[in-house]
Formats: C-alpha cells, structure tokens, sequence
C-alpha cells in the first residue's frame, strides 16, 4: 500500500498506519509537485519506509518546457543527495503521447533509483501501447485509474493492463481508492494500490485569513491500516 504524503503529520500517520512506500509531494491540492529537500530529509528521519518523491515543477498538464525539465533534472540531483529511494514523474507530448526524450533524460537522471511513471498515463491517447513504451522506457511502475476519473471506474482497463503487463511492469491502481472499495479494486489482479487516505481536520482561521478554509486535509491513519490488512486479505479491523 503506497500512501501519498504533502506534510510531515501525513507521513507519520501513513507509517503507524502500515504504508508499504511514501510517494512525497507538496501541494496535493493541486495534484502533487516536486517536494522540498527540507520535507524528504524530516520524514526519513521518521523511519526505513520506502520513500519516492514525486517530480513535477508546476501544476497543470504534462507537456514540458526545455526549462522546465532542466529545473526537474536538478531537482533529482538534489533529492537523491537526501536519500529518496526513486522517483515519480511523466511527461507528454502536445497530442498526447508519452514524451520519450523527456522521460529518458529523467529516468536516466535516477539511475540506480527507480521511477514510477504517474497518472499523466492516464490522458494517453492509447494504453496499451503507452504502457510498452513506458516500459521499454525502464520505468518499473504505472500509477492509473485506468484512464478514468476513480480507479473503480477504470476497473476493466485496469484488468486488460495488468494482464498484458505479465509482470512487466507493476501496474498499481489509484484514483479514489479507500478501504469501502478496495476489495473490489483488488479483482483488477494488480498487487500494488495507491492512496491519499485524507481527511478532513479543523485547524482554525488565520489571523488575517490568508487561507481561504478553517480546515486541512491529512491522512487517516486508520484508513490506511485498515486498507493495508484488506490488501494482506484480512479485514479492516484486523491487526
């Protein structure tokens, strides 16, 4: 079970509730960019849980500028300094294509640390062949809802990438995945499962109201071990 972290207090409920592997963010609210070093270095210190950090300079689609991914390679430069144990990115071409130099210089840049290819696979005009290209590629994962909104919606795309995947690569659901549909999720086939596991937590206005909500979004700890014991066929009250 991989659970997707922005803060410090996400990262430590994650891990007491099971995480298998932290995807680090910042800004979840806008879809995940590229974390601080600051960020990476405090949550490693929490403890040996896998830790990937996602590479991303701004919010919006995936089509790069030279710039932009000048200032992403640095970016893994830096954090494999702090200890990352791989990376997530993707990036596209303007119809919609994997961008295969892009993402060559990136995975190269990683090396030896793996790279999860995220959910820009998802806006990719053909999955199936989207996926061999990410896989001749060298990335070792795709995260996708299957090319719809929810991972449950996306169930039988899904199901086709996992078995034409054979072990391939790892195809890991995401999108909406909680621990009331997670079982179902599971018929796709796919071993590996990816989610926020947030909730809702009240923390006051700002004296001069700088944000625009009383409330942040953290993750749950016991939704995540609850998710963690059904992904291990147990329950969610187990363990």
């Amino acid at each position: 079970m991989e659970i997707c972290v922005d803060s410090l207090e996400s990262a430590r409920a994650a891990i007491l509730g099971g995480a298998m592997r932290l995807e680090v963010c910042s800004a979840l609210s806008e879809g995940g960019l590229t974390p601080s070093p600051g960020l990476v270095g405090q949550i490693r210190n929490f403890g040996r849980v896998p830790i990937r950090a996602m590479i991303r300079v701004r919010k919006g689609n995936f089509v790069y500028s030279r710039e932009e991914v000048e200032a992403m390679l640095h970016d893994i430069r830096i954090l494999k300094d702090h200890h990352v144990d791989g990376f997530v990115f993707g990036a596209l071409t303007s119809d919609s294509h994997v961008d295969q130099d892009v993402c060559w210089q990136v995975v190269s840049a990683a090396r030896p640390l793996p790279v999860t290819f995220h959910r820009a696979f998802d806006e990719t005009t053909d999955p199936l062949r989207s996926m061999e290209t990410i896989i001749g590629l060298g990335f070792d994962r795709i995260l996708t809802s299957g090319q719809k909104d929810t991972a449950l919606e996306g169930l039988e795309i899904l199901k086709h990438l996992v078995e034409r995947a054979a072990g391939r690569i790892i195809i890991m659901p995401g999108a909406g995945i909680r621990w009331e549909n997670i079982s179902r999720i599971k018929q796709c086939g796919a071993r590996e499962f990816h989610a926020s596991a947030r909730k809702k937590v009240y923390v006051g206005p700002n004296a001069h109201r700088f944000g625009k909500d009383d409330y942040i979004e953290i993750t749950d700890g016991e939704s995540v071990k609850a998710m963690v014991n059904i992904v291990n066929d147990g329950t969610p009250g187990e363990g």
